[in-house]
């Protein structure tokens, strides 16, 4: 048996999976996220820690026989968070989140510090990511960076609570930007534009590669015979890729969760950070993997469902399972800043080209090619740092649209595959990884691909007419970003 625990941002979920790769069961807690200032993003550590053992307390009451013979345990979670720890470990302040945009100022200080920062890490530095965080700390709260010995991303310190010892993964460990993503190591050059060095960081250890054993009074709580290895694991993206199945070079996926990526297995580093492109390691060996990130997908149509006061799937329903023509309405669903290819938190959603005869319908058409034609633009960007995109797997809360997925076939211009369990999570993609670190087997053994539903290609009239609006789409980028710095 094995055990996932996936630490999001809403919640913690924590899967129980046997040695044939079946999920037995599962529990999931809630999450609270704190915003004490405007753009700022925050949580308590200890809210990751009481949820983890509330839902591993649970699997154990209901599945006491099976977590017994527990043999391997991996977390997954919420990247570039910054969780501060004195010498005796305890956390001086909250965790500042992924999602946190304080630090923008500090993100050009760091490049400006660090001249190789491109090269080393393969990302730009954008306020999301840990390291700015911790300029941002140094400079406005210097008692609390003063008194700071460790630094940890938030699955490394639910690991730390549970083993005692700190350790990470390279997935998650490049999204701090001090990793040398092409050496899959800590950079000392990158460490010290912040003001620190090795001994804050934690031990790295591949994803798939055993970091210990679980502590031995966690153990007995939870009825396990011995205690079980925990894995490296992985970063949320890199998890639910493992998930997938896509650790071969050439595997994509589109994840329309919350926020949007368009992930692509790659055998090297290829980095491109001119365009916002993440290249980071995966969680298997050898392997690394480059993201375009939009931060408004899903949660575009949710907003709007709110705007309008009317559920999802009824939008969704008065369209039917494909369109005609591209909606006559323009949607940019920059509704929290973007990422890919822009790197602008200053970046904001508008509609364009309305008219009195436009109702509900063609909005809600235009609202999800807005998101397809966002993620055109990371499919460019891609395809530009040597990543061909043939086909990809769609997933996460999106999926479930059949009219979603013909819009993204035509859009990109490359089929569009449903899949079993397109929700699936991080939680279950750590547990195969905890299989890898606990028996030895390859990752090809143990992470199949999900059994594909339903095909969507290209229609070549819509995906021309596609194209074309494609091109108008990317000019209104601009002209919003000049109208709000005017």
């Amino acid at each position: 048996m094995f055990v996932g625990i996936d630490i999001g941002t809403s919640s913690v979920k924590t899967v129980l999976m046997s040695g044939d790769g079946v999920v037995l069961g599962s529990e999931s807690r809630p999450l609270a996220v704190q915003r004490p200032e405007p753009g700022w993003s925050e949580q308590d550590p200890e809210s990751w820690w009481t949820a983890t053992l509330e839902t591993m307390d649970a699997l154990a009451a209901t599945f006491p026989a099976e977590m017994a013979a527990t043999q391997g345990i991996a977390l997954s979670g919420q990247m570039h968070g910054a969780t501060l720890l004195d010498e005796n470990g305890a956390v001086l302040r909250p965790c500042i989140l992924w999602n946190d945009g304080r630090a923008a100022a500090e993100c050009a200080e760091l490049e400006a510090a660090c001249p190789d920062l491109h090269a080393i890490t393969g990302n730009l530095a954008m306020p999301g990511f840990t390291a700015p965080k911790l300029i941002w700390v140094r400079k406005h709260e210097p008692e609390i960076f003063s008194r700071t010995r460790s630094v940890l991303l938030p699955k490394a310190y639910v690991r730390y609570r549970m083993t005692g010892e700190m350790v990470d993964e390279m997935s998650d460990a490049s999204g701090t930007l001090w990793l040398d993503v092409g050496k899959r190591d800590w950079s000392d050059a990158v460490l010290a534009a912040t003001g620190l060095d090795r001994s804050f960081m934690p031990r790295l250890v591949e994803g798939s590669q055993s970091g210990g054993p679980l502590d031995a009074g966690l153990a007995k709580r939870w009825g396990m015979a011995t205690p079980p290895v925990v894995a490296g694991g992985a970063g949320d993206n890199a998890a639910a890729a493992v998930g997938l199945g896509a650790i071969a070079a050439g595997s994509a996926f589109l994840s329309l969760g919350t926020s949007g990526v368009l992930w692509v297995t790659t055998d090297r580093f290829l980095p491109n950070p001119a365009s916002a492109v993440h290249a980071f390691c995966h969680a298997i060996p050898e392997t690394w993997h480059q993201m375009g990130v939009m931060l408004s997908a899903a949660s575009a149509l949710s907003w709007y469902s709110n705007l309008v006061g009317v559920k999802e799937g009824e939008l969704l329903a008065a369209l039917g399972e494909t369109v005609a023509a591209p909606a006559p309405v323009l949607f940019l669903p920059y509704l929290s800043g973007e990422r890919t290819p822009h790197n602008d938190v200053g970046a904001r959603g508008a509609f364009i080209g309305l008219a009195h005869e436009h109702d509900r319908a063609v909005l809600t058409q235009a609202v999800l090619e807005g998101v397809a034609f966002a993620t055109r633009s990371c499919q460019a960007v891609l395809e530009a740092a040597g990543s061909h995109v043939a086909e990809i797997d769609l997933v996460g809360g999106g999926s479930r649209s059949a009219l979603w997925a013909s819009i993204m076939a035509n859009v990109l211009g490359i089929p569009v595959h449903t899949v079993e369990d397109g929700e699936i999570g991080g939680a279950f993609g750590a547990a195969r990884l905890a299989r890898i670190a606990a028996t030895g087997l390859s990752p090809r053994e143990v992470c199949p691909p999900p059994k594909r539903l339903r095909t969507f290609t290209p229609d070549p009239a819509l995906a021309a007419a596609y194209e074309a609006r494609y091109a108008l789409w990317q000019r209104y980028y601009p002209l919003m970003k000049e109208a709000a710095s005017g």
